[in-house]
């Protein structure tokens, strides 16, 4: 038993620092201009994808909103792969078409990337029906912010999940500000999990920065999907340390603010808690940090060789080539 949990806290450590260095090279590649248009990075909420994700089995859908970068890398999608996308190359998941928005994989059950705020919720609520119908044995994870909670497709979303009794689990990555306003200023009542209650909906709360309180939190909620086929909100109280996007000047918040969420930063706090445990010596944790260096710098090579699509495809896609079949 020992041997299982010291592989798999290696296994974790190596991916919430997976998402850490990937989502700083981004930040890097971006002021170079290999990456254009939105980007999101998910810098100090790892330990939110990283938990809730263990949960869930290779067959349950996952959707995700536009800051989805680590969401996709837990879920299993070549960093390679991503990082081209990001590029715009064809080698990117969505043929470089979608960007650091919409990444997509059907082989992961890995839903996007969405850029519109609140607009997968209901999408969550409808692929969740249609497993129940087809009597398939999934469950449909949607991640979204605390913004999202305060737009209509959020409360029509739950309405219809707990009215149809459809097995979605919405996970609130609560972040405090949405694009740059304060939840105060948003949410008449800031304790975000009453909100399922009002809807016959089971829900609590967990700390976003803690990656083993997180997975403990979502093992329940999803036990009690699989079990009942009921819809179940998980909220969880987390902190980006960058700005919401690399276009925001950050001006809403005070920099002290950001210091002392640091201090809650949760990659070295599963570390130390793993080495406090002796499930990881530091010679290992050293190792996990030069593969994590190795991968991303693979990732990296892998979107600067890949190609732009020729100018004469711009029409492609744009509409479906089968339409009148």
């Amino acid at each position: 038993m020992q041997s299982k949990n010291t592989e798999r806290g290696q296994q974790l450590l190596y991916q919430i620092l997976l998402i850490r260095r990937f989502e700083e090279k981004a930040a890097e590649e971006y002021t170079k201009t290999k990456i254009r248009g939105f980007l999101h990075l998910y810098i100090g909420e790892e330990a939110v994808a990283t938990g809730v994700i263990q949960a869930l089995k290779d067959e349950d859908n996952i959707l995700a909103t536009y800051r989805e970068h680590g969401h996709a890398l837990v879920r299993g999608m070549d960093p390679g792969v991503i990082m081209a996308e990001m590029y715009g190359k064809q080698e990117g998941c969505s043929k470089g078409r979608g960007g650091s928005m919409h990444l997509f994989d059907k082989s992961k059950n890995f839903f996007g990337g969405n850029a519109i705020v609140g607009a997968h919720l209901p999408m969550a609520v409808g692929m969740a029906l249609a497993a129940k119908k087809l009597k398939q044995k999934k469950i449909t994870c949607c991640f979204f912010g605390e913004g999202a909670a305060a737009e209509g497709e959020f409360h029509e979303a739950m309405n219809l999940a707990s009215l149809w009794q459809v097995p979605v689990l919405f996970v609130c990555e609560n972040n405090l500000y949405a694009m740059g306003t304060a939840l105060r200023y948003t949410h008449a009542m800031q304790e975000l999990a009453k909100k399922g209650p009002s809807y016959k909906m089971a829900s609590s709360t967990v700390d976003g920065m803690d990656l083993e309180a997180v997975m403990e939190a979502s093992e329940k909620a999803v036990k009690k999907i699989r079990t009942t086929g009921k819809p179940y909100l998980l909220v969880c109280n987390t902190y980006r340390f960058r700005a919401h996007s690399m276009f925001d000047a950050e001006l809403y918040r005070d920099k002290k603010e950001v210091d002392e969420w640091k201090k809650k930063d949760p990659i070295p706090r599963f570390r130390d808690s793993l080495l406090k445990q002796k499930l990881i010596t530091q010679k290992k944790v050293d190792a996990l940090e030069e593969r994590v260096e190795e991968d991303v710098k693979k990732a990296i090579e892998f979107a600067e060789t890949g190609t732009f699509e020729p100018v004469e495809n711009l029409t492609k896609y744009v509409y479906s080539e089968n339409q009148y079949q």
